[in-house]
């Protein structure tokens, strides 16, 4: 099984097809893959005497040194992946009791208040952080979203996600079942419109005065109600937090499920792909790409896309194995079944050990095991023993294991195969893994020309370096972003705003 995780060999890699000045080259964006729980991707990790991650949950050092770590390295952000409700499907129905003991994904803390722990010792580290639509009114989000932008002087986006778990929904509503995948996408896009709304357009650039003169802390008139009115929200606004220096935070979103893509070529400025190949995922960004041009007049180039991968480097190829052997050696079986079967929702305990799954009826199993089949063509057989071994170590994504010359060629694939645009580091030791990406493999991706010497200079007042500015140069939305009209402009009153408003919601859907 070790051999299906190295998905290309030093003998496999891409110099060996093409030479040095045909490959694509660009300053990639790094992000480090968190959680607001121990060991995240990687399961029983927790246990390895250098991990350090038991400590996030009570231990503001923790954040203050990986924070700085990161920032040390020119890391462009940290991304809080979250859930909601625990995987609880495994010899179930509701049994949270197999990840509650092997504490994989359990518990999770809200990552909303580790972002200002790392904010408050970094000047240019920025936070991606993951929200449901599901988890509560679209005027809170806005408010909570904005007050975390404010404190870290605009370094915070917004991965927008519709959660899959039953075990959530259950405790958000009200008892009930999730809803389908249509209607949560249906609500999904009305929640997005009125948080752009509250955002951009309720309050005018500029309406913040703090004039102690004149006693006049924010000008009434650079207020307006955005008096939303639709089939799931209504939302008079105006939104109750002050605009921060990104206006609104950046929008990243990770499904790349077909309504997932839709909502990705509208909305999204990063966009994070969970495909284990470069192979696998050309097809979804060439379709986002599409759908952004053909439907909503969109610059593909202001789509940032980003693979999740977890990089085990050694001094050697054999050294960077027997790493890799030693970290898989402290997920449990059990571990391992109770997450495939939270994140498919089917319990794995139903087919036998030697049943091909791939073969099984369930649409939500075959399809989860044929993404590894796909990948690793080499295992002739996709048994519950084989996809427990595949997924201890990184979980739902990509392990590159190797020399740091040898996974700078793995980076160098993924970007002639699929033109992605960056990486999320999952890790397994903490805050090892960072430490050995930031000491061994930035030096000879800096050598490559794929990763940068330096953060870019920053044109705000405050010396901080917003996300935004971070990715694209500039601290608002692209102009041909279709939310780009919809802000409530300076030189504008509200009667002027108020009048070209239906005309920006119509951009907005595409129209």
């Amino acid at each position: 099984m070790c051999a299906a995780k190295r998905q290309f060999s030093s003998n496999e890699s891409s110099e060996s097809k093409k030479t040095k000045t045909d490959h694509k080259k660009k300053e990639l964006i790094f992000n480090a893959f968190l959680m607001g729980s121990a060991g995240c991707q990687s399961m029983g990790i927790w246990k390895h005497p250098n991990d350090k991650s038991t400590q996030l949950y009570s231990n503001p050092e923790y954040w203050f040194e990986l924070a700085r770590i990161l920032e040390k390295g020119k890391f462009n952000a940290v991304f809080f992946a979250d859930v909601l409700g625990p995987y609880d499907v495994y010899k179930g129905p509701q049994n949270e009791g197999p990840v509650a003991k092997a504490g994989t994904q359990f518990p999770v803390s809200d990552p909303t208040y580790f972002i200002p722990l790392m904010a408050a010792v970094t000047k240019n580290l920025s936070f991606g952080v993951t929200m449901s639509t599901i988890s509560e009114e679209p005027y809170h989000l806005a408010r909570r979203l904005g007050t975390l932008d404010l404190l870290s002087n605009g370094r915070v986006g917004w991965n927008i996600v519709t959660s899959y778990l039953d075990s959530a929904a259950r405790n958000l509503l009200n008892g009930e079942l999730l809803p389908g995948n249509k209607e949560r996408y249906e609500k999904a896009e009305e929640y997005v419109d009125v948080v752009y709304k509250l955002f951009l357009s309720s309050w005018q650039d500029g309406a913040v005065k703090l004039d102690r003169e004149r006693g006049i802390f924010t000008d009434p008139n650079g207020l307006r109600h955005i008096n939303h009115e639709g089939p799931h929200f209504k939302v008079p606004g105006p939104a109750f937090t002050q605009p921060g220096p990104q206006k609104i935070p950046v929008i990243i979103q990770a499904g790349t499920s077909t309504r997932g893509k839709e909502l990705a070529s509208r909305n999204a400025e990063i966009v994070f792909l969970g495909s284990l190949t470069p192979e696998a995922s050309v097809g979804s960004v060439v379709e986002i790409k599409r759908i952004a041009k053909e439907k909503y007049n969109r610059d593909p180039s202001k789509i940032k896309f980003i693979a999740l991968i977890n990089v085990i480097l050694g001094k050697t190829h054999e050294d960077a194995e027997r790493k890799y052997e030693e970290y898989k050696s402290y997920g449990g079986d059990e571990d391992a079944k109770a997450m495939f079967s939270g994140w498919t929702g089917v319990d794995i305990d139903n087919f036998s050990d030697d049943e091909v799954l791939t073969d099984v009826d369930h649409v939500a199993t075959a399809s989860a095991v044929k993404k590894w089949q796909t990948a690793y063509p080499r295992v002739e057989k996709w048994t519950k023993k084989a996809i427990v071994d595949e997924i201890k170590i990184s979980g739902y994504g990509s392990v590159a294991i190797g020399t740091p010359e040898e996974v700078a060629d793995i980076f160098q694939k993924w970007i002639d195969i699929a033109d992605i645009d960056g990486f999320n580091f999952a890790y397994t030791v903490l805050p090892q893994t960072y430490e050995e990406i930031v000491n061994d493999l930035f030096p000879v991706l800096r050598e490559r020309g794929l990763a940068r010497e330096d953060y870019p200079d920053t044109h705000n007042r405050s010396g901080i370096l917003t996300f935004r500015e971070q990715l694209f140069g500039d601290n608002f939305l692209d102009k041909s972003h279709p939310a780009y009209e919809l802000n409530w402009r300076s030189d504008e009153s509200r009667q002027s705003h108020e009048k070209r408003f239906p005309q920006a919601l119509e951009r907005l859907k595409g129209k």
